[in-house]
């Protein structure tokens, strides 16, 4: 038993589990990993190629300035849905429109045509790269907030709304393939926590600035702000990220182990044109700048958009969706519904002062995203040491034993305090512990889901992200009126209990889950898939 996790009769090693590192008394053949490549003692996982294309060799300053440019456009991404929540009280009395419909509109609608559209940018990217979804989402990113600028009526801003949330779906669900693409195992932790940091700042430093913005300029300048960040976020989109996908083949020394008497499992080092990686000269500049290298993948387009479907029957995949979506949709839900909250008796905040009131939220993701990064690493990396130097996805999970208590905390202390009328810090104080609980949340359920499934990484994060603009989209619709129907007390209690069940779920995922990746590897239908 690998510290808790179960081992598993038929695979020594199901797709996930890999050596970091040589330990004596080690259960697999020092002499089989000797000519592995490393960094210092940890063997590179996966094993990069000789080619100086393949994106595991570039320099890390060209890996780091990608990753930095895109999680920053990620996060700006992120922000154009909840930015505009201090000021949905106002558009609903300019436009006269009730609440409810506001909500829907101007936040849910966004979110649910990023998470629709995202089957479709997720299968085009795994044939035609990254790229060009990146470039293009840029440019229309930029018309979209040109559009809500002079945008003089309620259908006009739902339509860009709608608009925009199409254009957001590259931005917001590539960013972890690309960060596969990239990054060795033991890498990829802090990388996605910095992801992370943009991700959670970008949902309420959003709503801080914007609050001021609405408060001065109105909801048109928020708009016009974010037009201008997007043609500052251009030329860096279109001149340093480049094409990260690499289709030729690598070595096969990390193919999974089969015990005695189980089917094994075989890597063709054959590309289908024969290339050889290792003869590769380096490709240029201004090749790489190419938008468009024609086809990367035989697949056909229209099968990688339904992939992401049966991928939900993957429980790796079920956990992470169910996780990330819970954590990620009650953080945005606690932006949409403070406006109510707090621009109520006996807080009686303005614009401006409610988006004030995500200050130490920010300030909580900024410190605790990059330590939940470090942890993601350096505690599987602990682990895999004292079990023979295997590293197990599982380990990973461990970071939920943190995310737990604080988010069910949390909750009911919100629910109870602003019920009661208590003073604004204590309100702050308890929605700041579920904002320290989302970066450790969402760092163990992405983080396991790419090392569980490094090759289906853009389909599952588009099945997880969907799940999420699903539940965010449903929470923005009928929050408002639960929260008049039931009190603030009832409706964050029953939250904290919803949020409690699904992460328990992860003591079953962290013992049974060797055995499930077995079971996946071995399975006919998931062959096919």
């Amino acid at each position: 038993m690998g510290i808790g996790v179960l081992e598993d009769r038929y695979l020594d090693r199901p797709p996930g589990t890999s050596k970091l590192g040589e330990e004596r008394g080690s259960s697999f053949d020092t002499a089989s990993t000797s000519e592995l490549k490393r960094d210092g003692n940890i063997i590179l996982v996966p094993q990069p190629s000789d080619s100086p294309n393949d994106p595991l060799n570039w320099s890390i300053i060209q890996k780091n300035s990608i990753i930095l440019i895109l999680a920053f456009s990620s996060g700006v991404t992120t922000s154009l849905g909840p930015m505009i929540s201090p000021g949905l009280v106002l558009i609903s009395q300019q436009f006269k429109v009730d609440p409810d419909t506001v909500s829907t509109f101007m936040v849910g609608s966004i979110l649910l045509f990023t998470g629709a559209v995202t089957f479709f940018t997720a299968s085009g990217a795994n044939i035609w790269g990254k790229r060009p979804f990146f470039v293009i989402s840029t440019v229309l990113l930029l018309v979209s907030n040109v559009w809500g600028t002079f945008a003089d009526s309620f259908p006009s801003l739902a339509a860009m709304r709608i608009f925009q949330g199409i254009a957001s779906a590259p931005l917001e669900t590539l960013v972890t393939s690309t960060v596969s693409d990239l990054f060795f195992v033991h890498q990829r932790g802090f990388r996605l926590s910095l992801w992370g940091v943009m991700l959670g700042t970008g949902v309420l430093l959003g709503q801080i600035i914007s609050g001021f913005i609405i408060q001065s300029l109105g909801i048109s300048g928020t708009f016009a702000i974010s037009a201008l960040i997007y043609c500052l976020i251009l030329p860096f989109m279109y001149f340093v990220v480049v094409e990260t996908t690499y289709s030729k083949p690598r070595d096969a020394g990390m193919a999974n182990d089969s015990r005695p008497g189980s089917p094994a499992s075989s890597v063709d080092l054959k590309d289908s044109k024969g290339n050889d990686p290792i003869k590769e000269p380096k490709e240029s500049y201004k090749s790489q700048l190419r938008l468009f290298r024609g086809r990367l993948s035989d697949e056909p387009f229209w099968k990688g958009v339904v992939k992401p479907f049966p991928l939900v029957c993957f429980p790796a995949v079920i956990f992470s969706t169910l996780v990330y979506a819970s954590f990620f949709c009650w953080l945005l839900m606690i932006g949409v519904l403070s406006v109510n909250i707090f621009s109520a008796p006996p807080y009686n905040l303005n614009p401006a002062q409610i988006g004030l009131t995500n200050i130490p939220l920010a300030i909580a993701t900024l410190i605790f995203s990059p330590i939940s990064g470090w942890m993601a690493d350096a505690v599987p990396v602990w682990m895999a040491k004292r079990n023979g130097g295997i590293f197990e996805p599982e380990f990973r999970l461990v970071l939920m034993a943190i995310a737990i208590p604080l988010s069910t905390a949390g909750f009911i202390g919100f629910g109870m305090a602003s019920s009661k009328g208590l003073s604004l810090t204590w309100c702050l104080v308890w929605i700041t512990m579920h904002s320290i609980a989302v970066p450790f949340a969402s760092q163990a359920s992405i983080s396991y889901v790419i090392d569980c499934h490094t090759k289906d990484a853009n389909q599952a994060f588009v099945t997880i992200n969907f799940v999420k603009a699903l539940l965010s989209f449903i929470a923005s619709t009928v929050g408002n009126g639960l929260l008049a129907k039931v009190g603030s007390k009832d409706l964050f209690m029953g939250i904290a209990f919803l949020n409690l069940g699904i992460s328990l779920l992860t003591i079953p995922s962290y013992i049974y889950g060797k055995r499930l990746r077995s079971w996946v590897a071995r399975s006919d239908w998931a062959k096919k898939i």
